[in-house]
């Protein structure tokens, strides 16, 4: 009796629970995990747009996430009789070779609509069909399924608005997938192989550079699917905190003002689809209110980008963005860009966020805003290198909100309007008593709220009064923030 072998080449989709190509990897008789760390993941590299300028592509804290979690997976996966094949190479290299040595029947896989996660798996096809095996591939890590959209997604509308109706009216969700029985590895499988160590993917970091400081971080973001499932068990049924989610989501210090999915949800631990399945529950269970929906509407926002770069392609990382806009003078100025980078523009709003981003891989949704629009607004530096460095840094990066949200703050993006934030503004509601500058910046510790927010406003006595001297204790800001929103009006 002949028998069957699946490979399940496991990406960003780090999880047993609702994953289709697992789920269809299980028809045959023998499956095949596999996970491949690509070394063009790692490291310095290039940018990939018009203009050229490197920044290190993984940064410290989602290789430590995503180590994590590829960790975690292989547990997953002992736990249900199976286990994870682990190889350090270019996934077209890796993939096929291993499909072949194991004799697969076809390999399943997820896919993504970005350039370059297509661009990998379209190589990683080709050499499958050229080894004579069937390359399976479906589309798992978003809320509506884009089968389901109800139009073709090249049709879509470019403004959320629109698109949100459009998906609420007439699109429907699917049932998330159950967790399968996994059949046994072949007997003659190749070695299982080690998870590298941080070092060995990037010889410029090691191990005790990538913790966060747990007394300041607003969570630890342990990477893998136990630590996801048991962030949405806490968070909406033992925190009970989904019943205020809208009220609570623009805040800026906590580990419960928002649900911090993102990172779960980006590496793939985590399932929208699940998500939206225990918002539901809750919802039947509980209550349904404002809040409820408010998260749905978010995770339809995460939608959005994907949609749009299956729709727009690479004309994401123009800097002229989906408008080709070319009215814009984008500047390339090195020292206010590591200014603002380390947290050291002046502007305590922006630096407490930059400064939170860079010790522990996480900003909030109303930080990224602000930091966003400074840079690209207030100075007009090259939008796209405030994009890279955020890709560099974050632990929830995902290439199409990252770089969707910035083309969008940046004005070449999916809104018609100027966006930019009124950054004095925005401190002073969203931190009016300056308690998350204070936490990132202890050196304005002891200032009056008015002035930890806007330092400059001090007087030399004042200054002195206070023990805070601007220029030595804290820097002087870099620009008249008043003065660069008369150029944006």
């Amino acid at each position: 009796m002949s028998h069957t072998t699946a490979l399940v080449w496991f990406r960003r989709d780090l999880r047993v629970h609702d994953n289709e190509a697992l789920v269809e990897a299980c028809a045959a008789d023998h499956v095949v995990p596999v996970y491949c760390f690509d070394p063009r993941e790692y490291g310095l590299r290039p940018y990939g747009g018009t203009d050229s300028f490197d920044f290190t592509k993984t940064g410290p804290h989602r290789l430590r996430f995503r180590l994590e979690s590829v960790a975690d997976l292989r547990d997953a996966l002992r736990e249900h009789g199976s286990d994870l094949l682990v190889r350090v190479g270019t996934s077209e290299a890796v993939i096929p070779e291993l499909a072949a040595t194991v004799d697969a029947d076809f390999v399943t896989m997820h896919t993504w609509p970005t350039p370059e996660e297509s661009q990998s798996e379209s190589a990683v096809c080709d050499a499958l069909t050229t080894e004579g095996i069937d390359a399976r591939r479906y589309w798992g890590h978003t809320l509506t399924h884009i089968d389901d959209l109800p139009m073709d997604y090249t049709e879509l509308p470019d403004t959320y608005t629109t698109f949100r109706k459009a998906v609420e009216k007439d699109a429907s969700m699917r049932e998330p997938f159950g967790v399968p029985a996994i059949p046994e590895l072949p007997a003659d499988v190749p070695g299982l192989g080690e998870i590298p160590t941080v070092s060995d993917l990037d010889s410029s970091l090691d191990s005790s550079a990538i913790e966060p400081p747990v007394d300041k971080a607003v969570l630890s973001f342990d990477g893998g699917e136990f630590a996801a499932l048991d962030r949405v068990a806490s968070y909406i049924w033992e925190g009970d905190h989904l019943r205020e989610y809208k009220e609570t989501r623009n805040g800026m210090l906590g580990p419960d003002y928002s649900s911090k999915f993102s990172p779960w949800l980006n590496e793939g631990c985590l399932s929208p689809r699940y998500v939206q399945s225990e918002v539901e529950r809750y919802e039947d269970e509980r209550v349904t209110n404002d809040s409820t929906y408010w998260l749905t509407f978010e995770l339809r926002w995460r939608d959005f980008f994907q949609f749009q770069f299956a729709k727009h392609g690479a004309r994401f990382f123009h800097r002229g963005g989906i408008r080709n806009r070319t009215d814009i003078d984008w500047r390339a100025d090195d020292v206010q860009f590591e200014r603002w980078a380390a947290g050291r523009t002046g502007i305590p709003f922006v630096d407490a966020n930059m400064r939170e981003l860079n010790e522990t891989g996480y900003m909030s949704n109303r930080g990224r805003q602000n930091a966003a629009s400074f840079l690209a607004n207030n100075l007009r530096l090259d939008w796209r290198r405030g994009a890279a460095y955020f890709e560099t840094q974050l632990v929830d990066y995902d290439p199409a909100v990252n770089y969707g949200n910035w083309a969008y703050i940046a004005g070449v993006g999916n809104d018609s309007r100027d966006r930019y934030f009124n950054i004095n503004k925005q401190a002073s509601r969203y931190d009016s008593d300056a308690t998350y500058i204070t936490h990132w910046l202890p050196e304005l510790d002891g200032l009056p709220s008015e002035y930890a927010r806007a330092p400059w406003k001090m007087t030399p006595e004042e200054q002195a009064e206070y023990g805070v001297q601007l220029g030595m204790d804290y820097p002087e800001p870099m620009i008249n923030l008043e003065a660069s929103y008369e150029t944006l009006r």
